[in-house]
């Protein structure tokens, strides 16, 4: 019984065109030790330990959910990156939008009418906007992105893969915390 044409052909190839065939096995083989990423895929989340609202966030351009008075974690929106292995320098650049006064609204005329629209557009004039630079602790595995606004907008940000309220996380700041407070750099 003969060998299928496949196969001869093959041979025949790779014996009259070594080089040819040494490097198609050499190819197939790389395919399968692709080099580890250097950056991650990171949730982000927040925790708001102030009276103020969050109204919008970002950590190096990723942006992350409204966070209203002292609130915060369990609600995360993909996707920051980080580095797989923490060096360093490494830094975090977060922005945000504060409201000084998120209650405010209670006592205003009803939901769409002119009357309504007036007091927003007074009340969203008290906004404040934000941008800081933050250093991001060691990490010994990279996690999600955890962004806490603290009084006197001060905000700190970390990346492992451990979380607010557990013993070694380096930020277990109380839920509420006031601008008299205001925590040391």
């Amino acid at each position: 019984m003969s060998h299928p044409l496949s196969f001869w052909l093959a041979r025949s190839l790779i014996g009259r065109y070594p080089f040819a065939g040494l490097s198609l096995v050499l190819l197939l083989v790389s395919g399968c030790m692709a080099k580890e990423s250097e950056m991650l895929g990171a949730p982000v989340e927040g925790y708001n330990h102030t009276s103020a609202a969050i109204n919008r966030f970002t950590v190096n351009g990723a942006g992350g959910p409204n966070l209203g008075p002292y609130s915060g974690g369990g609600g995360q929106v993909c996707c920051g990156s980080v580095p797989r292995y923490w060096r360093p320098g490494l830094k975090a650049i977060v922005e945000w939008e504060k409201d000084p006064d998120p209650r405010a609204y209670v006592n205003w005329p009803p939901l769409g009418t002119d009357a309504y629209r007036e007091a927003y557009k007074k009340h969203a004039a008290n906004y404040t906007r934000h941008r800081v630079v933050v250093e991001i602790p060691q990490y010994q595995e990279a996690g999600t992105l955890k962004v806490h606004f603290l009084p006197c907008d001060q905000v700190r940000v970390s990346a492992d893969n451990i979380f607010y309220g557990v013993p070694g996380y380096p930020y277990n700041f109380p839920r509420k915390m006031e601008d008299t407070e205001c925590p040391k750099p």
